[in-house]
């Protein structure tokens, strides 16, 4: 969400990345490597349908979290994406990234916890129950999906690093890697990607560690190997190919925020009250829908407030957006 008046532009500003003709005519899905499959998984490779691919998941669903609304189809989530790290269009990240390598990963833990250090990924998971749930997504270009995530509460994970009472934020950074990420050679963003939460929004049920789509391994363009979902906040909250996580006392910055303070800010909650300087909030676009169908309603905190309203009660979400 963002002030009435701005005094900054974002350098690419995302309305001006994908026009809408890009959703009816994207690439099918390209072939090329998949993610590495979690430990003791076979990899997997794209499927060059739409059908889902890769290794699949022991996972249990959870229908406490999800919502009943139909998913987007695996080519809709696959194919349509913010990942400005591959590209620009909405396309970008499905064609180019095949070139990350997702094993070995690790994920380095820093600030104000007493477990730090650096952990393997199969490590950090091998103790994680995975679980399934369906969340809405929201973009703040307006455009929404329904999506079958694969993961488990980032509660869980946190909670073994043992942070101390000095820790207010949960800060995220992405892998930076030119040579892997096409993006990354394009100043569009200030690299490598970063982002933030308080940390009672990070322990809170609802926000989801993601390693899996559709029952499977997460695809290179989903953010694989590992990547966050928080479903009432706006899209560039949820950070993907997380390489460190840091405990910090003070408010960390966000990537967005960096670039257009006026346009997007730390809380990015969703609230169709509050417009964004060049477009109204308060309709959205469900993709996969026909180009002329009506929009839908913006719900307020992307129809989560009754679990979540509570974390930001006297705020002003305004001048907090």
């Amino acid at each position: 969400m963002a002030h009435i008046h701005r005094t900054a532009a974002a350098p690419i500003a995302p309305s001006q990345i994908t026009p809408e003709r890009v959703w009816l005519t994207r690439r099918r899905l390209m072939g090329g490597a998949l993610t590495a499959a979690l430990a003791g998984l076979a990899p997997g490779a794209v499927s060059a349908t739409a059908e889902p691919s890769g290794a699949k998941l022991a996972y249990t669903p959870n229908s406490r979290y999800s919502v009943r609304e139909r998913p987007n189809s695996f080519e809709d989530i696959t194919t349509y994406n913010n990942f400005y790290e591959f590209g620009l269009q909405k396309d970008s990240a499905s064609e180019n990234a095949g070139s990350l390598r997702t094993r070995p990963w690790s994920v380095a833990v820093g600030g104000e916890a007493e477990v730090r250090g650096t952990f393997n990924l199969e490590d950090l998971l091998r103790e994680q129950p995975l679980e399934e749930r369906i969340y809405r997504l929201r973009c703040v270009e307006a455009w929404s999906m329904v999506i079958p995530w694969v993961g488990f509460p980032l509660a869980r994970l946190l909670a073994r690093f043992k942070p101390t009472s000095r820790a207010r934020y949960v800060a995220f950074t992405t892998l930076y890697s030119p040579a892997q990420m096409p993006g990354q050679r394009v100043k569009v963003l200030d690299w490598p990607y970063v982002e933030g939460l308080r940390i009672d929004e990070a322990m809170h049920p609802l926000t989801l560690m993601v390693v899996g789509l559709y029952g499977r391994v997460l695809p290179n363009q989903d953010g694989a190997p590992l990547r966050l979902v928080v479903p009432w906040k706006y899209g560039f909250k949820s950070i993907k190919s997380i390489v460190r996580i840091d405990f910090t006392a003070t408010q960390p910055r966000n990537s967005w925020n960096i670039a257009a303070p006026d346009e997007y800010g730390f809380y990015a909650n969703v609230n169709p009250r509050v417009d964004h300087p060049r477009w109204s909030q308060a309709s959205e676009r469900r993709i996969g829908a026909p180009l002329f169908a009506a929009r839908q309603p913006t719900l307020p905190f992307n129809g989560y407030a009754a679990e979540v309203a509570d974390l930001y009660r006297g705020m002003d979400l305004r001048r907090y957006f």
